[in-house]
């Protein structure tokens, strides 16, 4: 068959029938076009055939025959591929190129019709609806077709003229479809392994058979699994096709025994064993973000109390006596949260390949070093026999932390059979397997004395993370609204189901899902102003400037309510978070050819490391940034941190800044960039300093220490709530976040206006549900598990408070996640404000919804 390809004529060999993605990609090595879904829902794999969009995974090739098809490679310099870039309307990059081809379609089109006049977000969202962002990127998506189609990039830079500076520094490579995934490295001799899974919920392995075929087991050491979809073994195989054959001809023997499936019985104790014994329980995955679970006892299938009270038996009393001479001042509830999937577009991938002894991998991770380190322990190497890179990452949100599954897998398969092995998750192996966050129960009661003030607080949270460990939802309710006394306990509930996974700032927006909808009805209670209550309650000075400003917000004051179908509301939530970072970060800065080259084991998955090194190298040096070029996701360079628990830019950039400093030294100070052509060799090292006065931890335990300070966040939301057909449309969120100086300012926002999508998600429309008779995951695909797209996309404003954190080198701290934890109890006390009920299940389901409405 033959066809044009972005001008280019093409002959390909389709009698195989593959569908047209399968022939760009694997092919034609046009991997811009990305393959996620499988299913048409995404977007992520679409090309223009005669100029029309196309989901690639649903066209058979056939279909391309004579016809003229353009991939992302092919709009390289279209005005809309230099709008995503010029602002910024990316992050990870993975859905990208997807995007662009879709939108310079529309850009066709509305140039034809209106002009260059400016398109609306209904149109714009209307276009591009059937493209999915995990970063949630959306706002820059909007602004940059708005500026395309206006003709703000119609001009692109003629020779000799400077390129206009982008926000992101890989954002060319990325809307171009240029930029290298591990899903998208294909080297010579490349097999494709496959991992077999248990259909079972609980079985004993007893064998594994597979005649010649060559095959690892990937077992516990007990031969035990314990949820469907756990790693039993893995083949490889030249293609997917016959690997996915190869593992059909796979026999496991399997015993299988009875399972606990049933999250009341296990809140009870009871059930079958999910972990038989102590050895078996070491075993067992955590979920939360502390590399070192708080011991708890063991009762059955139910571990805890583990506890962070102040207190606890004051605020018992207090409660007590409170529920029967003041009730009117006691707020009660339980709360529940369903599981929220992290599914990054970019599954989990590795490639693994054996060289001389030393260990390659090409990963898809968000800890290249510690990844690198863990191999090595794992397979009994010298780590410097280890090499690990994550150049681009396509999302990862938590889940791409440490030793996953397809790691182990590609690397026991490459040394089996002395090649190399690609591991890449399909969608519903990620969405089965590839991390959540736990689904909670959390039982609050509150108090407030007869001034007002927070007289006591109860929490019990029950956390449901399958066979994983370390839920620490009530635990944070210890560093809001003062020094009240507190009964905090946290309860792991264990079923034979997968595990879940640390989730963007871990048990904070679902603690934030109950305490904040209990002030809020306390505020209702004492008949105040739910902000003013907040700023009384919280001693945070950095939150009280981010009360004052969501206070002075025309919506606050504004009319709400109503009668009719159609109400209007607006909420208010709060939150803080750990300020952590990695103290022994270090950036190495050499001299190459007048170019300042800066490298740091550090991995960028979206969140903009490789720029901010970039910036802060160039800004210390006072030198362009065309003189600076950051090299990152690699583990051979100097130590980097994880990309985890908010910890990159408060680690990278106070070591970055200190290695400016030894440059500048060595280059005898003065100009730098009239210097750098005659210091070609010169290398220095700099190290994380110690912030003035310390930090609160004395050493750092699994890459992390705690810096004095809390970071903080306030959002405001207003809502349009349909109560004929129970749908929640978010109109407007501002975001106030408290977290020291922006060292990139676009980058920050485009985080923060993620963060709040996802807090979106989390709140109204996702939900990880899962067979209650075999335990085995219904929603394994993205048309049943839903996250949000554009159209569900409200305006976002974000505004920074850049005080309060003068004592850390460089004056800033990560935003990652204190920027998500108010959102899903913002949206929902605004819906409480737009009708008078209280959502206290999550998502707000538009049946829960009507349901509530109807009592």
């Amino acid at each position: 068959m033959e066809f044009e390809v972005n001008g280019a004529r093409r002959a390909v060999d389709v009698d195989d029938d593959p569908t047209a993605v399968e022939v760009v990609r694997d092919r034609l090595g046009l991997t811009g076009t990305k393959l996620v879904c499988a299913g048409g829902v995404c977007g992520a794999c679409t090309i223009q055939v005669d100029g029309e969009p196309r989901v690639s995974c649903l066209t058979p090739a056939v279909v391309l025959a004579g016809r003229r098809v353009t991939t992302a490679e092919g709009l390289a310099d279209h005005p809309m591929a230099r709008a995503f870039a010029g602002e910024d309307a990316l992050q990870c990059g993975y859905c990208t190129p997807g995007f662009v081809v879709e939108a310079a379609a529309f850009f066709e089109r509305w140039r034809a019709t209106h002009g260059r006049t400016r398109p609306g977000r209904e149109q714009i969202a209307d276009a591009l609806a059937g493209h999915l962002c995990r970063c949630g990127a959306y706002e820059g998506i909007f602004r940059a077709v708005a500026a395309a189609c206006a003709g703000d990039y119609d001009t692109a830079p003629t020779d000799g003229e400077a390129t206009p500076a982008v926000p992101r520094a890989e954002a060319p490579e990325k809307t171009a479809g240029s930029a290298r995934y591990t899903t998208d490295l294909r080297p010579d001799g490349l097999l494709e392994g496959v991992i077999i899974r248990s259909p079972h919920a609980h079985a004993h392995v007893r064998s594994l058979a597979a005649g010649d075929l060559p095959l690892v087991p990937l077992l516990p050491p007990d031969g035990v699994v314990r949820y469907v979809g756990q790693p039993v073994a893995a083949v490889a195989a030249p293609d997917r096709a016959s690997a996915r054959a190869a593992a059909a001809r796979v026999t496991v023997d399997y015993e299988v025994l009875p399972a606990a499936l049933d999250a009341r019985q296990a809140r009870a104790g009871e059930g079958p064993l999910v972990y038989e014994d102590k050895a078996a329980r070491k075993r067992a995955p955590g979920s939360g973000e502390s590399p070192q679970l708080v011991p708890a006892r063991w009762r059955g299938n139910l571990r805890g109390p583990s506890a962070m009270s102040k207190r606890p038996a004051t605020a018992v009393r207090r409660i007590t006596e409170a529920r029967s001479r003041n009730p009117e001042r006691v707020v009660e509830g339980v709360f529940t949260t369903a599981a929220q999937t992290h599914t990054p577009l970019e599954p989990h991938a590795c490639l693994a390949q054996w060289v001389d002894g030393t260990l390659h991998l090409e990963v898809s991770t968000q800890s290249i070093k510690r990844t690198a380190e863990l191999a090595a322990e794992r397979f009994g190497l010298p780590v410097e026999q280890v090499v690990a890179r994550a150049v681009h990452v396509g999302g990862g949100f938590g889940c791409k932390m440490g030793l996953t599954s397809d790691v182990v897998a590609a690397v026991e398969l490459a040394r089996l059979h002395g090649a190399p092995v690609r591991v890449v998750l399909d969608r519903d192996e990620e969405l089965t397997d590839g991390g959540y966050r736990p689904g909670t129960r959390i039982r609050l009661a509150m108090v407030a004395d007869a001034s007002g003030d927070l007289s006591a607080l109860a929490m019990d949270a029950d956390t449901d993370g399958g066979v994983s460990v370390g839920g620490s939802v009530a635990a944070l309710a210890r560093f809001m609204y003062g020094k009240a006394p507190r009964r905090l306990r946290d309860f792991d509930t264990l079923t034979h189901r997968p595990p879940g996974a640390p989730f963007r700032g871990p048990g904070g927006p679902t603690m934030c899902w109950a305490l904040e909808q209990a002030v809020d009805e306390m505020a209702h209670r004492l008949g105040q102003d739910p902000i003013a209550l907040r700023r009384r309650w919280d001693g945070n000075p950095k939150r009280h400037a981010l009360y004052d400003w969501a206070a002075a917000l025309p919506v606050w004051s504004g009319p709400r309510g109503g009668t009719g179908r159609f109400r209007r509301g607006v909420g208010v939530a709060a939150a803080n978070w750990l300020y952590f970072l990695d103290p022994v970060t270090e950036v190495e800065l050499t001299v190459e050819d007048g170019i300042v080259v800066a490298r740091c084991a550090v991995q960028d998955m979206g969140t903009g490391s490789r720029t901010v090194l970039r910036r802060a190298v160039a800004e210390a040096l006072g030198v362009p940034e065309g003189r600076v070029r950051a090299e990152v996701g690699m583990s051979d360079a100097v130590h980097g941190p994880t990309s985890g628990g908010s910890r990159t830019t408060p680690s990278i950039v106070p070591a970055a800044l200190d290695a400016a400093a030894r440059l500048r030294d060595a280059l005898g100070g003065g100009d730098i960039a009239a210097r750098l052509d005659a210091a070609h060799g010169v290398r220095v090292t700099g190290r994380r300093p110690r912030d003035r006065r310390g930090f609160v931890t004395p050493f750092a335990l699994g890459g992390i220490a705690i810096g004095r300070g809390f970071t903080g966040s306030v959002q405001v939301a207003e809502v349009e709530v349909d109560t004929r057909l129970g749908r929640i449309r978010p109109l407007r969120v501002w975001s106030g976040i408290a977290a020291g100086r922006i060292h990139e300012d676009r980058l920050a926002r485009s985080q923060c206006e993620g963060a709040v999508v996802q807090g979106i998600g989390y709140a109204l429309y996702e939900e990880r549900r899962t067979d209650p008779a075999t335990g085995r995951v219904l929603t394994e695909n993205l048309e049943d598990y839903r996250i949000p797209g554009i159209g569900d996309t409200p305006e976002i404003t974000v505004h920074f408070h850049q005080e309060g954190f003068e004592h850390v080198p460089g004056g800033g701290v990560g935003l990652g996640e204190i920027s998500t934890l108010p959102t899903a109890a913002c949206l929902a006390n605004a819906v409480h404000d737009a009708t008078g009920w209280r959502p206290h299940d999550m998502p707000i389901r538009p049946d829960r919804l009507l349901e509530g409405l109807a009592t």
